[in-house]
Formats: structure tokens, C-alpha cells, sequence
């Protein structure tokens, strides 16, 4: 799937494994969820990145003690209209994850601002809607909400805020 990040897409530098696959001794990989206790015994070679995939029915707080293992958290959207990713990656970031937050799924342009004020780094999009919506649209999407009524990862001012301080 291609990868959009910095409002472009990019080559992935992470391989997903399968839940089936063998984990590889090097490379940056990223592994379900349910296979982290034995991909961690590759941290200590040192071999390549180490990211974990999480269904968007995973609570935040249960992830805290890996914050300082792994390199990416990569959060699924089943479908563009279940939200529960964007509450993931708001609670992420509060409890302190300061790597990288991928989204994975049918997101649509229209969601990519609000990704990204949740939190998101890259959205990892689908090949069919990639090439239904190209970098250009991608492009006016990120900057499509420019001031918000909620504080977000990427844009710390809100409304209220500059209206406080005009006064």
C-alpha cells in the first residue's frame, strides 16, 4: 500500500508480517499485536526497527509499557466510517508515545487533516483509493481544516485560544 506522509507518498521502510510468517533476524518489521512477547527477543541484536500492529478495538493504556521497545504503532481503520482509530491515536500521544503512529486503512482525503491533529504520522492507503485519490488531492487535504475548536498533535492553538488572547 502506499504511504502517505509530510503530504506525499513515500516508500515504507517497515515490512508487516503475517501472522503465519516467520519473524526475520533483520529489518524493520512491523508484527500483530498478538506476536510482540516473540518479536522482542530481536530487540537486543539490534537488526532493524521493531512496530506493532493493533486492531482499533485496543486500549491505549495497554500499550504504555512498550513505548520505549518499538519504533511504530500502526493503528487499523477496518472502514473509512469507524472512528475509533483517531481516539486511539489521541490517547497514544497523551500517555506519551512519541514514535511513530501510523493509520491503516480506507481513510479518505477528506480525513486527513484530523488524522494528523490526532496524532497520525502517515496513513498507510490502500492501492485502489491511492490511485482514485492522487497526491494533489491528498496535498489539499492536509491543509483543508486550518483552525479547530479542540487542541490536536499538529496544531496546538485552538479558536478559543487566539479569540483569548485578541482580547
Amino acid at each position: 500500500m502506499p504511504l502517505m506522509r509530510n503530504d506525499a507518498f513515500v516508500a515504507d521502510p517497515f515490512r508487516l508480517i503475517a501472522d503465519d510468517e516467520a519473524i526475520p533476524a533483520a529489518g524493520d518489521i512491523i508484527v500483530p499485536l498478538a506476536r510482540i512477547e516473540e518479536a522482542e527477543s530481536r530487540l537486543a541484536s539490534a537488526k532493524g526497527k521493531l512496530g506493532i500492529h493493533v486492531p482499533n478495538t485496543v486500549k491505549p493504556e495497554s500499550l504504555t509499557h512498550l513505548f520505549n521497545e518499538i519504533a511504530l504503532i500502526s493503528v487499523a481503520f477496518p472502514a473509512f466510517n469507524d472512528g475509533r482509530g483517531f481516539s486511539i491515536a489521541r490517547r497514544l500521544r497523551r500517555n506519551g508515545f512519541t514514535g511513530i503512529l501510523r493509520a491503516t486503512g480506507p481513510l479518505i482525503v477528506d480525513q486527513y487533516a484530523y488524522a494528523k491533529a490526532c496524532g497520525f504520522d502517515e496513513i498507510d492507503v490502500p492501492e485502489a483509493l491511492a490511485a482514485r485519490q492522487g497526491v494533489d488531492q491528498w496535498k489539499k487535504g492536509a491543509s483543508a481544516i486550518s483552525v479547530s475548536y479542540q487542541r490536536g498533535y499538529a496544531r496546538p492553538s485552538t479558536i478559543l485560544d487566539r479569540r483569548r488572547a485578541a482580547h
